[in-house]
């Protein structure tokens, strides 16, 4: 069992910037990938970003060049730096682990953009 929890998510202004944590209670350095998924409001839930423990990462098109994922080994958790911040970008984030050919979850964090 992995736990996750998200933490960071609150209300900001369209243009400003919030850091998203994920603290896993694995060393993320055994976790094969870690992402971030966002859910929007009456949507389904989407890639927002992922990064595996080899070094690679990948970005959703509306969030490239904006959003930066990361691990910290030493404080075992995936953070989630969005700049440039848009009202569609707001939802609730969710950290997600790959972990031993199963899929952990945490609970959410919510992000509101405000025009």
């Amino acid at each position: 069992q992995v736990q996750l929890v998200e933490s960071g998510g609150g209300l900001v202004q369209a243009g400003g910037s919030l850091t998203l944590s994920c603290a896993a209670s694995e060393s993320i350095a055994s976790i094969n990938t870690m992402a971030w998924y966002r859910q929007a409001p009456g949507k389904q839930r989407e890639l927002v970003a992922a990064s595996t423990n080899g070094g690679g990462t990948k970005y959703a098109d509306s969030e490239q060049g904006r959003f930066t994922i990361s691990r910290d080994n030493a404080k075992n958790t995936v953070n989630l730096q969005m700049n440039s911040l848009k009202p569609e970008d707001t939802g609730v984030y969710y950290c997600n682990g790959w972990y031993r050919g199963m899929d952990y979850w945490g609970k959410g964090t919510l992000v509101t953009v405000f025009s």
